[in-house]
Parts: structure tokens; C-alpha cells; sequence
């Protein structure tokens, strides 16, 4: 319980923890951010790590003249790639295998059919979508290598969405952290940067549903 308090602190008052960790390590806050965003993105049991309000409290403060942003970004950007790629090759690794377990209760061809078939079809775009959704982001490289999708394909949608959610979030705390209103409600936005996305998610997975009982 101790442990879970203490990760909701950090992912609530990331900030402070960075800046204090500047502080006392210097430029080994990078192989921090490193790691965490890879763990975030690269393993599927670990979704729950701070993502884009991680990045926002980088942009804000290299604004602010605590990192580099032209040491941060390239960091960042290559834990995300790196991270997805590692998620979608344990999936691809260990799904498959279960799934040709045919007499397996794990198995199911039809339902792994129609996975492939939307990865093949729609999976780009659910790649780069996935990387500013908290939660999927983490679960939808798994599932793009258990499906099946095709590497080379992933892996130029898996650049895209990293540069677009790295470079993108990063770039508005560099820019927005120095306004006042931003700074005393860092907090607010935090909470909003995690709430707003899951109950985008939560509303589109109910609409789903009542479309299809109806």
C-alpha cells in the first residue's frame, strides 16, 4: 500500500520530484526520464507510470532553464520507439503461441482473425492514437504483435506517433509552462492530462456498446 501511495505522489507532483532529482543528480535525470518512459511504453504491466504529464513537466522545465531540451526530446523520443518495439515483440513472441494452442481455453481463431484483420487495416492510426491515451498507450503494441501486424508497418507508425506525442507535448510545456496560470495550476493540469483521456476512452467503449445491443 505504502509503495502504491508513494507512485501516486510522484505521478501527481512529478515536478517537484524532477526538479529535486536535477538537483541532486544532475544530468543523470535523463537516464531516469529514459527508463521510465521505456518501462511505461515497453511493458505491458506497467501502464499506470506517468506518460504525457511526465513530458509537459520536461517542456516546462527546460523552458525554465533546468534541462536541455535538445538533450530531453532526443532521450524521450527514443525510450518511446524503443519501448513500443519492445511491447510489440513480447507480443508477438508469446501471443501467437498461446493462440496455436488449439485446444487451449486461451484460443480462440475467429476473435484472433478479426485482430489481425483490424491491425492490418486500421492499425496505424491506432498506434499514433494510442500514444496520447494513457493505458492504451501501453496495451496497443502488445496487441499489434499478438494480432500479428507486420513489423516493418508498425514500426514506421510507432515513429510517427512517438515524434507527434514526444516533440508535441514537450514542446507545449516548453512554451505554455512559463505562463503564471500554468504554473500555480500545474497540479489541475496534471489531474486533467490523466482523467481527460480515460473518460474519453470510458465514453467511447460504452457508446460501443450500446450501438452494439441496440
Amino acid at each position: 500500500m505504502d509503495l502504491i501511495m508513494a507512485l501516486f505522489d510522484f505521478i501527481l507532483h512529478v515536478d517537484k520530484y524532477l526538479e529535486v532529482f536535477v538537483q541532486n543528480y544532475g544530468w543523470w535525470v535523463y537516464a531516469l526520464l529514459f527508463l521510465i518512459i521505456f518501462v511505461e511504453t515497453g511493458v505491458v504491466v506497467m501502464p499506470f507510470l506517468p506518460g504525457d504529464s511526465l513530458l509537459f513537466v520536461v517542456g516546462t522545465m527546460c523552458g525554465a532553464g533546468l534541462m536541455s531540451f535538445s538533450m530531453a526530446v532526443p532521450v524521450l523520443l527514443v525510450a518511446a520507439i524503443l519501448g513500443d518495439q519492445c511491447n510489440y515483440s513480447i507480443g508477438r513472441y508469446f501471443g501467437p503461441k498461446v493462440f496455436r494452442w488449439e485446444h487451449s481455453r486461451f484460443f480462440n481463431k475467429a476473435a484472433f482473425d478479426k485482430a489481425h484483420a483490424f491491425y492490418e487495416t486500421y492499425g496505424g492510426f491506432t498506434i499514433i492514437a494510442a500514444r496520447f491515451m494513457p493505458f492504451l498507450r501501453t496495451f496497443v503494441p502488445f496487441v499489434g504483435g499478438v494480432a500479428e501486424m507486420g513489423r516493418t508497418r508498425f514500426t514506421l507508425f510507432n515513429i510517427v506517433g512517438a515524434v507527434l506525442w514526444v516533440v508535441g507535448v514537450c514542446t507545449a510545456g516548453y512554451f505554455l509552462g512559463s505562463f503564471p496560470w500554468v504554473k500555480h495550476n500545474l497540479d489541475k493540469i496534471i489531474w486533467a492530462m490523466i482523467l481527460i483521456p480515460g473518460l474519453v476512452i470510458v465514453f467511447g467503449a460504452l457508446g460501443s456498446r450500446f450501438k452494439t445491443s441496440a
